[in-house]
């Protein structure tokens, strides 16, 4: 495309200054369709320093003041959770397009209310999961595509590390969940998408708090096992208990073949240390003791890969990979997984619930 037909650079605005932020900021920052022009948070230090370290020209408090800047067409929003419902509807209000990192919302009443503000504004609600996008991944689900494994069996995705980052995660009023809501979106969309998108028919869960009682009422540890119509079985392990950094990693079983990918070790250094690695992007976990550290962790992870698409969506008017409907699909599963380990019991979908926040339901138990 020469030059005087090629369409401008897509202008966006982080909402959030944090650990996730940073990361939407370094992808962000390697497209060169893509311009950050604002970042604001709740903080005037935060947000002053994020600006100066990340080169963005604008920073504001109110999230609001960078809604009415022209120059952006898309905001990034990466705050908690219970935020994600008000920024979005003033979002779309302002004509904005937007990339919600998960899980998408507390409950489906919101998610209903986000989907129906963007379709009304004509703006793109785009769901941020990173695992469809993770290079690996991507060549695993090639794999599957291709036919190179026969009919899918059975699908396998664990994510462990020894906790969140963040205060908020722990909160259940402000997160809505516990590792389930945490890291089990992750799985329930990485099933979804390698799959092509069949429904879920059924959820069954296990979940206990084994570890960190004293820092929350949510769930620090979670198997979900997912039965989807075509027949495939996908079984999710997620935990906030382990030791010695990240692990990520997927397994694919097939009528004519298996294929496994470990997302992170297969990049990584084998290291030791007794006072830590201090990693610059690392998503949780102490790495004092062995642990593996990773080159190009965003890379890898998908985020840079992501955020080109989302722009290229917004700049050229494609469908979104991962999209808000999507985002409800998988907060749909999560209530149900909330609700199957409350009962012990298998949870059939479609599953309709008033709760306002899956951990909700788990509590009921007690």
């Amino acid at each position: 495309m020469s030059a005087a037909h090629r369409p401008p650079p897509v202008g966006v605005g982080l909402i959030g200054s944090q650990f996730i932020a940073s990361i939407h900021a370094e992808a962000l920052g390697a497209c060169g369709e893509a311009e950050l022009r604002a970042v604001a948070s709740p903080s005037a230090d935060n947000a002053r320093t994020f600006a100066e370290r990340h080169r963005i020209p604008n920073h504001f408090r109110d999230y609001r003041k960078l809604l009415e800047q022209g120059d952006v067409d898309m905001v990034v929003v990466g705050v908690p959770n219970d935020l994600h419902c008000r920024i979005a509807l003033d979002a779309a209000a302002a004509g904005k397009h937007i990339v919600m990192e998960k899980p998408l919302c507390l409950n489906l009443a919101e998610a209903d209310q986000m989907i129906a503000a963007c379709r009304r504004a004509n703006v793109k609600l785009m769901y941020a999961e990173e695992l469809c996008f993770a290079p690996k991944y991507v060549r695993l689900k090639a794999l599957l595509d291709q036919g190179a494994l026969g009919r899918p069996t059975l699908i396998k995705q664990s994510e462990k590390h020894d906790g969140p980052h963040a205060a908020h995660f722990w909160d259940v009023e402000r997160s809505g969940g516990g590792v389930t809501m945490d890291m089990g979106c992750h799985a329930i969309e990485f099933f979804r998408w390698m799959l092509g998108r069949p429904p879920i028919k059924s959820v069954y869960a296990q979940m206990s708090t084994q570890v960190h009682g004293e820092r929350t009422r949510g769930d620090d540890n979670a198997i979900l096992v997912l039965e989807f119509t075509d027949g495939t079985i996908a079984l999710a392990e997620e935990s906030w208990t382990k030791p010695g950094g990240m692990d990520d990693r997927a397994e694919v079983y097939g009528s004519k073949g298996v294929a496994y990918a470990d997302l992170l070790h297969g990049n990584a250094i084998e290291a030791y240390s007794s006072s830590g690695l201090g990693y610059a992007v690392e998503k949780a976990g102490s790495t004092v003791g062995w642990s593996f550290p990773v080159f190009e962790e965003a890379w890898n992870y998908g985020f840079h890969a992501e955020m080109a698409h989302f722009v290229d969506c917004v700049q050229n008017d494609r469908q979104p990979l991962v999209t808000g409907e999507d985002g409800r699909a998988v907060l749909e599963a999560i209530f149900a997984a909330y609700e199957s380990a409350r009962t012990g019991q298998k949870v059939a979908l479609p599953f309709a619930t008033t709760a306002r926040r899956p951990i909700d339901l788990w509590l009921a138990r007690r």
